[in-house]
């Protein structure tokens, strides 16, 4: 599996409705299940960012699946980014 973060920030339409957000994460979890995507954890943050999720998916193209169906409920805008373990990381910057 591999391990991805996930910037997440509302839209209008979702910071409109904020209060129905932990009902749409629920929702985005159960979502997540089905397609083999676990949300490992989930932060509201200040900043930048609204939200920052960790993820795991099998690979990159249930991840795009997974974000493409979040964006069609029109409520949040995600950044993804691909992350490596430290060992992962030791091993890739090793090999140079």
């Amino acid at each position: 599996m591999a391990r991805y973060i996930e910037l997440l920030n509302w839209t209008d339409q979702g910071v409109k409705n904020v209060k129905d957000s932990p009902k749409r994460l629920d929702a985005a979890r159960e979502v997540g299940k089905k397609m083999g995507v676990e949300i490992r954890e989930f932060y509201l943050t200040t900043g930048a960012c609204d939200m920052v999720v960790i993820a795991d998916a099998p690979d990159d193209e249930t991840m795009a699946k997974f974000n493409l169906t979040l964006a069609m409920g029109g409520n949040v805008r995600t950044t993804t980014l691909k992350a490596f373990s430290e060992d992962s990381y030791r091993k890739i910057v090793g090999a140079l």
